[in-house]
């Protein structure tokens, strides 16, 4: 593989490299594969045959576009698009599952028309040997490609080798149908062919549901989260974090926003010192430029610990709130601040809103209360 970085002069320790080499790499393969396979269905009138050659191009292909998306993606950002150009992978993806769609539908339809009009299979074992050499070659390209793709963070470039794996099992299928005619003279060809047509689908669709969300906006990496909040609650000063957001702007470019709980009594001077120098080490570590909003907490008060038990109370009682933070006594109008988190399943927000400033008001009949209800993005 070194040879191969040689000639394409890319860097094998970088993003752009591991990808341009892996897709050069599986457009050489699958033209190839393609060419062999598609000139031999021809030459024995095997649908099943010429349906894996045409699944071979289209895989060519798919690699020759994850090649021009990580090019496009790697552009540098400008004032129209700050965060760069890197979901440019993501409509690469997208367009790589709707060609694998379209290729499979079009190999189900021909395989159907064989049905009602069959026509006569010739095969021999030389075919049968060539189709399985090229089962191997795609199997171990598509664990090749799946691993690199997840070195390089390049969902497109995994999506090209799972679809490249679940080749070889579609080979194998052609196989042993190439086998029960040889024995047989009973062709199964076009079964063959709409079996092979339906695994391709399903795997066009994985590929077009995991892109659509990436493109719609899915859920913050939990994984990145879960570290973060780790680093940010371990901060000396930092009573808690929580309402953390992650926007997603390409492989490995995030921008997210969290609110921290800090001591009501330190100064912005102290606020800043603390935040900038967290900022910058989330910044430097995990590659996400991260916004802080801020909680004014006053928990070092016998009155204000005594509201968290209560409402701690409230929250073990019910079934959709999964937690509280931001608890706040106004000194002045003694107004009573608090967020609850809920899940997704909880509908009636305006009840459970009202249940909970009743049950407040009963511990607290002086007080305002302001309670926010919301969920967690991550």
């Amino acid at each position: 593989m070194k040879l191969l970085y040689k000639i394409f002069h890319q860097d094998p320790n970088h993003r752009e490299g591991i990808i341009a080499v892996t897709s050069g790499l599986g457009i050489s393969v699958n033209f190839l594969l393609a060419a062999v396979k598609i000139v031999l269905g021809l030459l024995v009138s095997s649908i099943a045959i010429v349906s894996e050659g045409a699944n071979n191009a289209a895989d060519a292909l798919s690699s020759v576009l994850t090649f021009i998306g990580t090019k496009l993606a790697g552009k540098r950002p400008n004032p129209k698009h700050p965060f760069g150009y890197r979901r440019i992978e993501y409509l690469t993806g997208l367009v790589i599952a709707l060609f694998i769609l379209v290729t499979a539908i079009e190999l189900l339809i021909s395989s159907v028309r064989l049905i009602f009009h069959p026509e006569e299979l010739n095969i021999s074992y030389l075919a049968i040997v060539i189709i399985a050499v090229s089962a191997l070659i795609k199997f171990f390209l598509g664990i090749y490609t799946i691993k690199m793709g997840k070195k390089a963070g390049s969902s497109a470039l995994q999506a090209v080798g799972i679809e490249s794996r679940n080749d070889s099992f579609a080979s194998v299928i052609t196989i042993l149908t190439a086998v029960i005619f040889l024995i047989s003279h009973f062709s199964l060809d076009a079964y063959a062919g709409i079996l092979i047509s339906a695994l391709i689908i399903k795997a066009g669709y994985d590929i077009l549901k995991e892109t659509l969300s990436e493109l719609i906006g899915r859920s913050g990496k939990i994984e990145l989260a879960d570290k973060l909040y780790q680093v940010i609650r371990s901060t000396d000063g930092i009573i808690d974090a929580s309402d953390m957001m992650l926007h997603n702007y390409g492989p490995d470019t995030w921008s997210g926003s969290v609110n921290v709980e800090m001591n009501h009594k330190k100064t912005a001077g102290e606020i800043f010192q603390i935040l900038h120098t967290l900022q910058m080490k989330i910044m430097h570590e995990y590659a996400v430029l991260m916004i802080f909003g801020i909680y004014a907490v006053d928990n070092d008060r016998d009155d204000v610990n005594a509201i968290r038990e209560d409402i701690a109370s409230f929250v073990e009682e019910q079934a959709h709130v999964k937690s509280f933070h931001a608890v706040y006594l106004e000194p002045q109008t003694k107004k009573i601040y608090c967020d609850l988190i809920v899940d997704y399943e909880l509908n009636d927000w305006v009840a459970l809103e009202k249940e909970f400033t009743d049950y407040m008001k009963q511990r607290y009949p002086h007080s305002e209360i302001g309670v926010t209800i919301e969920t967690e993005y991550v």
